[in-house]
């Protein structure tokens, strides 16, 4: 039984998804938790993440969160090599992927005990 085109892309596209991600979380974990911070073992980082993340093929990305996900992926290697302070890519980077998580949390949850719509027919 061949595998039809629609599922190979959606396999490489979920692949693609996941290595971004993957990409993000061992950074931003890095930020996060290391007690020392050194510019030199943040570009050691980035480059090792690259590695696995260039393994994948990039494949165009439409839904917001997405392509949110992707810029916040760009901006870390854009500070591979800048003479930025590490402090400062730190918070940078941080407050980018508080962001990102504040609005894909903002789709999820929502709160009906506050309006009185469905409740009008009560009165």
């Amino acid at each position: 039984m061949a595998v039809s085109k629609k599922a190979i892309e959606n396999a490489n596209r979920l692949r693609y998804i996941r290595a971004l991600e993957r990409f993000s979380k061992s950074i931003l974990s890095y930020l996060s938790n290391s007690d020392t911070m050194d510019k030199e073992k943040f570009n050691k980082k980035i480059v090792h993440a690259l590695k696995l993340l260039n393994r994948v093929e990039e494949v165009q990305l439409y839904k917001g969160e997405l392509q949110d996900l992707k810029q916040l992926v760009k901006k870390m290697i854009g500070y591979k090599d800048s003479d930025e302070d590490i402090d400062n890519i730190k918070e940078e980077l941080l407050y980018s992927a508080n962001q990102l998580q504040k609005s894909k949390n903002a789709k999820c949850y929502k709160k009906d005990k506050h309006s009185h719509s469905k409740f009008e027919e009560w009165e």
